[in-house]
Order: C-alpha cells, then sequence, then structure tokens
C-alpha cells in the first residue's frame, strides 16, 4: 500500500536537520553534529542538507569551523520550501492501492484521503521554522500552523 502521507525519511532528516540549525540562531552547525544528534548516517544526511542548500534554505560553508545555517531568517521559510526542497513538488496521493481498483468511481474511504493530503498541505505551507521552535521551546505540545493565510 502507498503512503497517505508521503514523508520519506529525507523529508524527516530535512526537517530535523533545518530546527536544529535554525535553533542554533545564527551559528554554524556541523553535518557530523546533526547527524549525531538525529542518530543518522553522515554521508546521508549531507546529501540531504547539500538539497536544502540547493533549495535556497541552507548555506554551507566548509573547513574548521565550518557547518551548515540558514540562508534566511526561519520565519520565512516554511515547511512545504523544506519539503520540496527533498521531494520536489508536493503530489498527494490519489489511491493508496498500487492500483485504482474503484474503477474511477466512488473510493471507499470517500473524500478522506484529498482531505487528509490537503490537511497536510495546508500545514506545510502555514508553518514555518520560527514555529516549529516555538512550539519546541514550549515543550513540543504548543499548536503551530493552525491560522492565518498560505504563506505561499
Amino acid at each position: 500500500m502507498r503512503r497517505v502521507l508521503n514523508i520519506s525519511e529525507a523529508f524527516s532528516l530535512a526537517l530535523h536537520s533545518a530546527a536544529l540549525v535554525a535553533a542554533s540562531r545564527g551559528g554554524r552547525v556541523p553535518a557530523k553534529s546533526v547527524a549525531a544528534t538525529l542518530g543518522a548516517s553522515e554521508h546521508h544526511l549531507y546529501k540531504v542538507l547539500q538539497r536544502l542548500v540547493r533549495a535556497g534554505i541552507l548555506r554551507s560553508v566548509r573547513g574548521p569551523g565550518g557547518g551548515f545555517s540558514l540562508a534566511r531568517p526561519a520565519r520565512e521559510i516554511t515547511l512545504m520550501e523544506i519539503y520540496e526542497g527533498v521531494e520536489g513538488p508536493f503530489r498527494p496521493p490519489l489511491c493508496i492501492a498500487p492500483q485504482p481498483i474503484c474503477g474511477g468511481g466512488r473510493c471507499v474511504f470517500g473524500g478522506l484521503l484529498e482531505k487528509s493530503s490537503g490537511d497536510f498541505a495546508t500545514y506545510l505551507e502555514r508553518t514555518t521554522l520560527e514555529d516549529i521552535g516555538r512550539g519546541l521551546e514550549k515543550g513540543g505540545g504548543g499548536e503551530v500552523g493552525g491560522g492565518g493565510k498560505p504563506r505561499r
């Protein structure tokens, strides 16, 4: 079965890495440090971080004292930008079956897949790295991305 919410390991690493870099408040964070914190392969993480550099989300400096920093303020970087930086354009799933079996008729889930995907996309568009930081400072229980207009 295909995933309803398309959250890959690469997106998870990108999101958590960007949050760690944002928490450094302008300092450079070495990939090795991020990999250790996340328990991730340094090689795989570096590839994900380079995608975020190409997407204009992070900056990279090589050498001693180097590392990754935000390319723009955290309040200007949405989770959708991070998602699309590693996954490409957001494409909601039309069906969870490998081959659609409803024959184009009414889905057995009704509008659930469309609504869930839409809610997920709205959350990614409305939530910034700054919002996540506020949620983490409050112990992770704070609601983020809940209101306002999409930032895109």
